[in-house]
């Protein structure tokens, strides 16, 4: 079996980046979401080794074991989508193909947008490309949702990563499980005089795809970095609008592939159905029946066959 090898990388002046890496050939870059790190890929890393492509999975800025600064105005989607530019160059790769889940799925696009010179194709899974909005996001989530909608709510100081942080294990369990295909869903919206964890339950047992030593490696992933990192990522919603003017309604140009489950609640129907409008090489979007937010580990079968079509395709 292939084994997944672990090392630190220096990339263009960013953080310096832990990477969890398999196999040797054309680069494929895959980028994690929340609450997650490079764990997230352990199916596709081996799958994708054994096809014969060099398939590395980093722990993104202020997550796990790359960690990162305190401020929040470092984790602007001009950082993240360089540090993913500095990676494909400090990997020894002109181009790479992208693949991001969650929050890793908008760095791919953005890569994908801003600096397609270095990319050979994009894969985003359960976050669809969106074009630049008119108006900065959060005051439309606010309307739309409520203050106590989680991305509302991850604008405070302090008090989101306080309460994910109090018990990870539980946090992992409640998150993995609620939005999951297994799980009751959740708007993930705290209620009136509660945080953002009780919104969501505690499942009476995992589902088959999630195992307890996964849970406890996630926490083991955390020890040092916590969540402050990834909930900083939240706190630039409206400074990455500010910052993506000279993109607005830019196309991105790669060849694209989407992935997403049917009960995913993040996978709005709309701005799939209209992808193609701003993503003119898309070649195709993969609907996976029953499965939840978790993509690429409630069904690494298949997204591995959709992954290793769209590479052979390229």
């Amino acid at each position: 079996m292939t084994e997944i090898a672990h090392r630190f990388v220096e990339g263009n002046g960013g953080p310096r980046m832990h990477v969890a890496e398999a196999g040797e050939g054309p680069l494929v870059l895959l980028l994690h979401g929340f609450p997650e790190c490079w764990y997230s890929w352990r199916h596709q890393l081996t799958a994708l080794a054994a096809a014969g492509f060099h398939a590395v999975a980093p722990d993104q800025r202020g997550y796990a074991r790359t960690g990162g600064p305190a401020d929040p105005a470092q984790y602007t989607i001009m950082h993240l989508a360089g540090d993913a530019v500095g990676l494909i160059d400090a990997l020894g790769a002109d181009r790479a193909v992208v693949v991001g889940h969650d929050w890793g799925a908008p760095v791919a696009w953005a890569v994908a947008q801003m600096r397609p010179d270095k990319v050979r194709g994009v894969v985003g899974m359960s976050v669809p490309h969106r074009p630049r909005s008119s108006r900065p996001p959060v005051a439309a989530l606010r309307r739309h949702f409520g203050d106590g909608f989680y991305m509302v709510r991850f604008q405070e100081p302090d008090a989101p990563e306080a309460e994910l942080d109090r018990d990870r294990a539980s946090t992992f369990r409640r998150m993995l499980y609620a939005i999951s295909g297994d799980g009751p869903g959740s708007a993930l919206v705290a209620p009136d005089g509660g945080g953002v964890l009780d919104a969501l339950p505690e499942p009476d047992e995992l589902p088959a795809w999630l195992t307890a030593d996964d849970i406890a490696a996630y926490v083991a992933e955390y020890a040092d970095s916590g969540f402050t990192g990834p909930v900083n990522w939240y706190r630039n919603l409206d400074r990455n609008w500010d910052l993506t003017a000279a993109w607005h309604r830019a196309p991105v140009l790669p060849p694209a592939l989407f992935v997403a489950g049917d009960r995913d609640p993040v996978a709005d129907p709309g701005a799939v159905a209209r992808l193609r409008d701003c993503v003119p090489n898309l070649r195709g979007t993969v609907s996976l029946p029953g499965c939840g937010h978790w993509t690429q580990q409630e069904r690494p079968g298949e997204v591995n066959e959709a992954l290793l079509a769209f590479l052979r395709d390229l």
